[in-house]
């Protein structure tokens, strides 16, 4: 299949306007495939064109009452010739559900063995569903219809109503981007209220019904806040009619924000415990995929290089909204430690890109793009903006743009227009600077000259880019000073740093207010593993940390100076952001890929003493959860894990916690404590979706060669596995203190992962190919194996971002080891 380019997308949007789409799905015909008419109304002001189509049969194809030749079907294009003023298309095809989480997926519950189908069209997925003219700026009003068997529910972006055993019919909606069009269909688990005249809904799997009403509260009280915040913020209504939040099996991305039926990953609804940060995470995405029905779906972008006016804005937007209406006011701290720990990766990889105006020629190529950059650093880019007009300009353009393109399409250059108008200011050379220049810049701050400095790495084109943010200092935990101001040059004379005392601790940006790298200077390096937590501010204790973690990446900070601070301050830190986000990076990145191999036995144990101290001196359950799932993870206490795992000495929230017990089977598994009879033991106790993926990887896991062949085996050769499944598998394979096991797949990464293009759409294959890149072996053979795969033409565009992004890591982790190499 050819993807749509952004000429060819130019080129019909000018010639063509489609007034309504009707669309009829038959979910009754077994569990391959399923049935799906569209009748696409639409004019047209050149004689031909071509609708974008996938299935895997077709029943009739009609133009304008005059059948078509179904030769015309090419490459998922059907081509369509001469057009009248206003034309009526007719297609009945046979569609395939999908396994990878892509157009309409089926999952099968193993648990009671319920089927759940639900449609994830974004990126360019809707052509495998119905026929359609796929592209973000051709919108229509969507009729759609359902059939389905007898004892399932319809759910979509309209209301939906059962007109007669397994018929229902779902209300009209205003006009949609294709890829915003949703089903999701299955015997529902609900709760229902009514919130300010908006009919509110939170579903899940049958068997996922008990945890859902206990935590359904939770989510319609946070859905009803945020509508509150957002209906004043904006001055515009939601304007979708209801609002459903579906939690769907096998779900790619965290959500989807369908108007109307928003489709979440159902590992969102916490069968056990849950840590502070992970409910904060939720929290946040409800808030996010709800800013979208504003930014995204009542204003579409044109084109995917535009995405960042829907992932930017929902990200700035979500963290904005759960400090002002939720209980979670560390919803930045978290974000330092989530969201820009990802954003400052994907600015350092080749790929890095600018934040608006990203080339995408084509709809595959923008894919790569939805990443830490339209994110992370599009949100920091909009507090910079805030800091430079104005938080009233800002929300005053704001509802300018919404109010001028509702129901439409917009760019760039619009919605900068809108600020303009609001603000009185000339945008342009910002908008160069911050939306339109990739790269990041790093921060210093010299106590004894007073001197701030800014600077660029050479990789990236130099420009005047304006950064407005704090430095704090403190000694002995208290804050010494915080001094605010702007830089836009290489440096700057702050008087009020010369003033102020001196500090142990300095730490630029310290309310990471803008997006840059904090530079810490060596005095306030050497001082923190004994300062650190004895700062007052977790904002600044947050910066402090992300400079830590950027340090080691970029080879300027020993990585045992990071191991040294996680064993003397980690311990005693209080949020529980700061406490998940550093040590799940210090196991998952550090230890294996910064530490050599001789010293990582030692990072583990450091990692376990440092978790024991938590778990014992916890005072609250997210702190022992967060604590017990680390020494999980990296204890080689045996008699510790197996009466943890007969439910011995656990905290009462971990009791019966399947999901804890299932750490604790995967880190006995990877030390070789538990064999196959043993983890599918743990399988026939939890049969559900989550404990079948977790099986998997746990005998993935297992440090023994035919171990290994078999979890290879299955993760490249098994066309059955579904995306969770990959995942599962590729995420434990080589994690393995035996390299001479994994060694010998290196190679077949190479050849075997790309290979999996033909099964897999891009978004799932892009996972699997992140989660399967041999990073943990940090060795110059697989650099060598890396290059050599990028310098292949054969590679899909979401193999080779992924190469490309994981082959940076491995560079980081040789450069660090060269920097800093193993001492004795």
């Amino acid at each position: 299949m050819s993807p749509l380019t952004r000429t060819e997308a130019q080129q019909r949007a000018t010639t063509i306007r489609v007034s309504r789409m009707v669309v009829a799905l038959d979910l009754d015909q077994g569990p391959e495939t399923f049935g799906s008419r569209a009748e696409i109304h639409f004019e047209a002001t050149a004689p031909e064109t071509f609708v974008d189509l996938r299935p895997v049969g077709v029943a009739r194809l009609e133009l304008n009452g005059q059948d078509l030749d179904p030769a015309a079907l090419v490459d998922g294009r059907l081509a369509l010739a001469g057009l009248e003023p206003s034309n009526v298309l007719i297609v009945e095809a046979t569609m395939a559900y999908s396994r990878d989480g892509q157009g309409l997926h089926r999952s099968v519950d193993p648990a009671d063995e319920e089927a759940y189908v639900y449609g994830h069209l974004f990126l360019d997925a809707a052509p495998t569903v119905f026929a359609c003219f796929d592209q973000p700026d051709i919108k229509a009003p969507y009729a759609v219809s359902v059939r389905a068997p007898a004892d399932w529910r319809v759910l979509g972006n309209g209301a939906a109503t059962r007109v007669a055993e397994g018929c229902w019919e779902l209300a009209e909606t205003p006009p949609l981007a294709t890829y915003f069009v949703t089903v999701c269909a299955g015997p529902w688990a609900s709760v229902e209220r009514e919130h300010d005249g908006i009919r509110l809904g939170v579903h899940s799997r049958r068997s996922l019904s008990e945890a859902l009403e206990r935590q359904a509260d939770s989510l319609l009280n946070a859905t009803a806040d945020f509508f509150d915040y957002y209906h004043e913020l904006f001055g515009i209504r939601y304007p979708f009619g209801d609002y459903h939040q579906v939690f769907c099996p096998e779900f790619n991305a965290g959500a989807m924000e369908n108007p109307g039926c928003v489709t979440i990953r159902d590992t969102y609804l916490f069968r056990g415990s849950a840590t502070h940060d992970e409910l904060l995470t939720r929290t946040n995405t409800i808030a996010h995929e709800m800013a979208h029905m504003w930014f995204g779906d009542l204003v579409t972008m044109t084109w995917w290089d535009d995405l960042w006016l829907n992932e930017s804005f929902a990200e700035y937007l979500a963290h904005r909204a759960c400090v002002a209406a939720s209980e979670y006011a560390d919803a930045w701290v978290d974000s330092t430690m989530a969201r820009k720990l990802w954003g400052h990766s994907a600015e350092r990889s080749p790929s890095s890109h600018p934040v608006a105006g990203s080339p995408a020629q084509d709809a595959q190529t923008a894919l790569n793009n939805f990443d830490g950059i339209s994110y992370a650093k599009g949100s920091a880019v909009l507090r910079q903006l805030i800091a430079h007009i104005g938080d009233d300009a800002f929300v005053a353009g704001l509802r300018d743009h919404l109010q001028r393109n509702s129901f439409g399409n917009a760019d760039l250059a619009g919605f900068l227009a809108a600020i303009e108008r609001e603000s009185g200011s000339d945008l342009s050379g910002w908008s160069h600077a911050w939306l339109e220049t990739a790269g990041i810049d790093t921060l210093h701050v010299h106590q004894d000259t007073g001197r701030v400095t800014r600077s660029t790495p050479d990789r990236f084109a130099k420009v005047s880019r304006p950064h407005t943010f704090d430095i704090a200092g403190f000694t002995s935990g208290t804050a010494v000073f915080r001094v605010t101001g702007t830089i836009d040059r290489a440096t700057r004379k702050w008087p009020e740093l010369l003033a102020a005392d001196r500090a142990e601790v300095v730490i630029p940006n310290a309310s990471d207010l803008t997006w840059a790298v904090s530079g810490l200077e060596p005095e306030s390096l050497a001082n923190l593993p004994d300062a650190l937590a004895s700062i007052p501010d977790a904002q600044s204790r947050a910066v402090a940390w992300l400079a830590l973690i950027d340090g080691m990446h970029e080879a300027r900070i020993d990585p045992r100076l990071l191991m040294r601070t996680l064993t003397m301050a980690w311990p005693l830190e209080s949020n529980g952001s700061i406490l998940g986000r550093v040590g799940n990076h210090v196991i998952t990145r550090a230890i294996p890929v910064f530490l050599p191999p001789a010293e990582q036995p030692g990072g583990e144990e450091a990692m376990a003493t440092a978790a024991r101290r938590l778990y014992d001196g916890a005072t609250s359950a997210d702190h022992r959860l967060i604590a017990a799932r680390l020494l999980a993870a990296t204890s080689g206490d045996e008699t510790l894990l197996r009466s943890w795992l007969d439910g011995i000495d656990l905290p009462p929230e971990l009791v019966d916690d399947s999901d804890f017990r299932w750490f604790v089977v995967r880190a006995m598994s990877r030390r070789g404590l538990l064999d196959e009879q043993g983890i599918e033991s743990f399988r026939r106790r939890d049969e559900s979706l989550a404990g079948q993926q977790a099986a998997l990887a746990a005998r993935a896991l297992r440090p023994t060669a035919e171990a290994k062949e078999w979890a290879w085996s299955e993760l490249t050769g098994n066309p059955a596995r579904s995306n969770y499944e990959l995942n599962a598998l590729a995420g434990a394979f080589w994690q393995t203190t035996d390299r001479d096991l994994v060694s010998p797949y290196v190679e077949r990464y190479f050849t075997d992962v790309p290979g999996l293009a033909g099964r897999l759409g891009e978004d799932a294959l892009g996972t699997v190919a992140a989660l399967a890149y041999p990073l943990p072996l940090v060795a110059s053979r697989t650099l060598d194996l890396s290059r050599a795969a990028l310098a292949r033409d054969t590679l899909s565009p979401a193999v080779r971002r992924s190469i490309v992004d994981a082959q940076a890591k491995l560079e980081e982790g040789l450069a660090s080891r060269a920097a800093f190499p193993a001492t004795g």
